[in-house]
């Protein structure tokens, strides 16, 4: 049953038979297993040496199993943990073999996956390998639901990589995104700007890979180019730059929580051009109601116009 985890299969009898028979000597195991005394004998030392099971005090001798989530689990996580290692090894190595081999065969430069799982497994590692500084397009659609990179995110923040994320106007109202998602990640320390388009879908890590949709379909993301140094990712690299450029910051200011929270949302939304009608869909207000914010937001900035009002934000650095 657990020979995958290097157990033998005598290992394995014995010890589900321990499990099953808490307290057993070794002729009730025997019995159990249907092994010689002799398997029974190496099996048990074997397990307790792996500490899978114990030997109880008292004559005749009897034994107990560890329980199976810590002595069968703690296997398969160093397993896991193995496969992992060796993966990132494996794929450290094919990087290497691609830059040996970009001067003799060009198309090294350029790698395609396909199916919506290996480009979410490929970006997630490309992600985890980052050296420096992940740089991202973000733009509909979606192979994993907006937010649920946000933990991953948080951690190689922690650890020191920068991040730079320009999202379009589709990608900021999308419904509940600003704020559960954009805001918190800014508070984080990502560095988030706005543009009303994209051309493509991307990302970059460091100077050294950029992961950009192949398909331009509006539903799914089922195949990407993975691009390796050359000079089609010099020209991703200067395009991010220029985008970034022309972007507008997405600002979150920590001493003001929950009013000013609001107003950088409402603020954001309006700056990346989106219709009042877009903007109640994202935020969950009817059309009246955003109109009526916005009116106050005014109000309280004391400016007669929506441009007037974009430029007071900023100053008051809530963009």
């Amino acid at each position: 049953m657990f020979e995958a985890l290097g157990l033998s299969p005598a290992d394995s009898t014995v010890y589900v038979a321990v499990v099953n028979h808490p307290k057993a000597d070794i002729d009730q195991l025997v019995e159990a297993t249907g092994l010689s005394q002799c398997q029974t004998r190496r099996a048990l030392a074997n397990l307790s040496g792996a500490g899978m099971v114990s030997r109880l005090p008292g004559r005749p001798i009897k034994f107990l199993a560890a329980p199976p989530d810590a002595a069968v689990g703690s296997r398969i996580a160093a397993i896991e943990s193995d496969l992992w290692k060796a993966r990132e090894a494996a794929q450290n190595l094919m990087e290497a073999h691609r830059a040996a081999s970009r001067y003799i065969l060009p198309d090294q430069s350029l790698e395609v996956l396909l199916g919506q799982d290996g480009v979410t497994q490929r970006v997630m590692q490309i992600q985890n390998n980052s050296r420096h500084q992940v740089r991202v397009f973000d733009k509909p659609p979606y192979a994993i639901p907006p937010g649920h990179n946000l933990e991953s995110e948080r951690r190689r923040l922690r650890e020191g990589i920068r991040y730079r994320v320009i999202y379009t106007r589709e990608a900021i109202s999308w419904p509940g995104r600003l704020q559960s998602d954009v805001l918190q990640s800014v508070r984080q320390g990502e560095l988030a700007r706005v543009r009303p388009y994209l051309p493509v879908k991307m990302f970059l890590a460091d100077e050294r890979l950029a992961v950009i949709s192949i398909s331009s379909s509006k539903h799914v993301i089922d195949a990407a180019y993975i691009v390796h140094p050359s000079s089609l990712l010099d020209a991703l690299i200067t395009l991010f730059e220029d985008e970034w450029e022309r972007g507008t910051p997405v600002c979150s200011n920590e001493s003001e929580e929950s009013h000013h929270d609001e107003a950088r949302a409402l603020l954001a939304l309006l700056n990346s051009g989106l219709t009042d009608e877009g903007i109640a869909r994202s935020l969950g207000w009817s059309a009246r109601t955003t109109q009526r914010r916005i009116r106050a937001l005014m109000e309280e900035l004391g400016v007669n116009t929506r441009f007037q009002l974009g430029r007071s934000a900023q100053a008051r650095g809530w963009l």
